[in-house]
């Protein structure tokens, strides 16, 4: 069970503790949040100026979150508060509702304590220190108080706080009080609307509680109508992919462009390269929409020119983008920060893919300059890498390791020391080759046949390179890397994984690396560990060297289904499966420790964040593994060779988007258990089935 409750709608957030409350000092970072700043850092209820104690906290739903608590004395009854938030139209609504248990009628004070810090997200993390503004004094008039702050930027920020009872009474000290007179049995609702103010937007008008609820409800409702629908004889798999769904609803953002996804919660609510790229790329099966928004947002923010300040270069594809003070006022580089060398080939990776579901031929016209600046990036690291891309930090204050594994060990020799920059990852070079030959297709259809033979010989001249260097064959598979002297780096990680999903390892060496990912060293029957047991660095707390991470396993399982590996692939989805049945809600985390299953149950690692977009976007990468599903739409092909996982025998998967109709499909265990029955239940796209 996650020690939080967080909700989240658009770029608002609210992150409390199990009970509702954000008390002062709990260092917890708990707080309302939007644009990287906490607009609210203090609620407590009080009943008599006591905290009540708690009953329950419910979260099941992404977007609402509910508290039962009770004041209670020696005598028989009790004062009970039925806490309910939700965010709509960047407002926070909450919904406190007061009940008298006693056998007779009590004079009862309510009150809530509100203050307001306006801290950067990077200083609440203490991930950073900078100059910052002023608080200025707080305002009260009837049903509202509003608090204010100044900041080093000259922008001011305010916190509007109002209530719709009659007899509350805002005090200089942040506290509302409503004094309340309950009979037996007799109920008192306050509802406060709580909504962060800036200078660059109007300030919202509530609606009532009721009315917001309702279409907040009936945006997820939408969302389930666009997407793809599921059905299976496998609770557990059922369970997992409506709760990755709806987070993954709950997770989009749209800044202009469309939706996209953030990261994840509490500390990544912004816009990635990487994060949002692979959440869209799995998303593809169930609403291709996504990738659509995802890549317009991030071609808005595409390098223009070579700042070291920010690790950007001409056509480089972004980290991550912040918005708070320490942003604003230069005193950190994330506006945003490109310190990633994986994201422009997963840029130009999901272009290709989109265009292989969709045959929409018109985004890659749209984003035509973009993919070419990206390409011309990709092609001069080649070239100063030797004929790989490889990173190396320049930002003072950016990231020593630029892929995935980004943390300042993860990259280690098997004689125990760090690998020295600058560094070529595995993976990486198959998402370039995987770039390249995804866009052949699409430049030919554009008319750019010269451009479009020259990629596909600049990745057919990549996988040689590649196959030279990276394999081991001590080890059956690719080494994790190669340092600044361009040796291989000799972990046995999950990396490699990654290229079986781009196409690029030979055919026996693809199924040895699949293979060696689930030996006992590798899979710890829960999923693929991010290292060997055996290599030098393993530890299974560790954020990169030994933990499990749900994306991770469906960036591989996309390539295990692609290339055949049924068996391997069934392997994995049933440890992940089972590993989700111990998590509260049955919701994937950013990671958890490689322990092995023997234990009984996986290991929570201490601080992920929970939900997370490619953890909630993992089972739809099993959706696509069991259905065995790639379509080419520039081929009008579909290939569909499915299977399904020890313990289920039904699918259904309807409406699958597909150019320019839908695929539905079912797929039945037959009465052996060892093949498969298929049948197309719709079929209006107008391709070919294969497989």
């Amino acid at each position: 069970m996650m020690d939080y409750r967080v909700i989240k709608e658009g770029d608002l957030f609210f992150l409390t503790g199990l009970n509702g409350d954000m008390a002062p000092g709990d260092d917890q970072g708990h707080g309302l949040y939007t644009k990287d700043t906490r607009f609210l850092s203090r609620m407590e209820a009080f009943i008599d100026g006591e905290r009540p104690s708690l009953l329950s906290s419910a979260g099941d739903k992404s977007y609402i979150a509910s508290f039962r608590l009770m004041k209670d004395s020696k005598d028989e009854g009790a004062i009970e508060l039925h806490r309910e938030r939700f965010i709509y139209g960047g407002i926070l609504y909450e919904r406190c509702t007061l009940t008298n248990y006693f056998i007779d009628a009590r004079n009862v004070e309510f009150s809530v304590a509100f203050d307001a810090d306006f801290q950067d997200m990077f200083l609440v993390r203490k991930y950073r220190t900078g100059d910052v503004g002023r608080m200025e004094e707080a305002s009260a008039k009837d049903r509202e108080l509003t608090l204010s702050y100044m900041g080093a930027d000259s922008q001011r920020r305010k916190t509007r706080i109002s209530w719709d009872a009659e007899g509350g009474k805002a005090h200089g000290s942040g506290t509302i009080t409503f004094p309340m007179f309950l009979k037996p049995k007799e109920q008192r609702v306050v509802t406060f609307f709580i909504a962060p103010i800036t200078e660059e937007h109007a300030e919202p008008e509530p609606l009532s509680y009721d009315e917001g609820l309702r279409k907040l409800e009936a945006s997820y409702a939408q969302w389930y109508a666009n997407s793809t629908r599921v059905k299976s004889d496998s609770a557990v798999f059922s369970g997992l992919f409506e709760r990755g769904l709806q987070d993954l609803r709950m997770l989009t953002l749209d800044v202009g462009f469309g939706d996209t996804t953030v990261a994840g919660l509490p500390w990544f609510a912004v816009p990635f390269g990487r994060d949002s790229l692979i959440t869209a790329l799995f998303m593809l099966p169930v609403n291709p929409q996504l990738a659509k928004g995802t890549l317009k947002t991030l071609a808005s923010n595409q390098g223009e020119k070579t700042d070291p300040w920010r690790d950007e270069q001409p056509g480089k594809i972004m980290h991550e983008i912040r918005y708070g003070e320490l942003v604003t006022t230069g005193q950190s580089p994330f506006s945003p920060y490109y310190g990633t060398i994986d994201s422009t080939p997963l840029f130009l990776a999901l272009i290709g893919e989109y265009y292989r579901w969709t045959g929409d031929l018109s985004l890659a016209g749209e984003l035509k300059p973009n993919m070419l600046r990206a390409l011309d990036y990709i092609n001069a690291a080649l070239e100063a890498g030797n004929g790989f891309m490889a990173y190396k930090q320049e930002a003072e204050k950016g990231f020593p390791n630029q892929g995935w594994k980004d943390s300042a060990n993860s990259i280690i020799h098997e004689h125990g020391e760090y690998a020295e920059s600058p560094i070529a990852l595995s993976e990486v070079q198959g998402y370039v080759y995987q770039a390249k030959k995804s866009l052949v297709p699409v430049f030919a259809d554009m008319g750019e046949h010269e451009l479009a033979r020259k990629l596909e010989e600049e990745a057919e001249e990549l996988r040689a390179r590649f196959e030279a260097a990276f394999w081991m064959e001590d080890q059956q598979c690719y080494a994790i890397a190669l340092d600044k002297e361009q040796r291989q780096v000799r972990s046995v990680t999950s990396n490699p994984g990654h290229l079986l999903m781009s196409g690029l390892p030979e055919a026996g060496r693809a199924a040895a690396q699949s293979k060696r990912m689930l030996k006992d060293d590798m899979f710890s029957g829960y999923g693929i560990r991010t290292m060997s047991t055996g290599s030098t660095g393993y530890y299974p707390m560790s954020y990169h060297n030994g933990s499990v991470w749900p994306h991770d396993n469906g960036m591989i399982l996309l390539g295990l289904g692609k290339q055949g590996f049924k068996e391997e692939a069934g392997k994995v989805i049933s440890g992940l499966l089972k590993a989700s049945e111990h998590f509260e809600y049955q919701r994937l985390p950013e990671l958890f420790c490689g322990n092995d299953a023997g234990l009984g149950y996986p290991v929570p690692y201490p601080t992920t964040c929970s939900p997370q977009a490619w953890a909630a976007g993992t089972s739809i990468a099993f959706l696509q593994a069991m259905l065995g599903l790639y379509p080419d739409a520039p081929k009008k092909e579909i290939a569909l060779s499915p299977f399904l996982p020890e313990g289920m025998n039904e699918l259904k998967a309807e409406r699958i988007a597909i150019g320019n109709g839908h695929l539905s499909v079912s797929v039945t265990r037959d009465a052996g258990g060892a093949s498969f029955n298929v049948k197309v239940l719709e079929n209006t796209t107008g391709y070919t089935l294969v497989g």
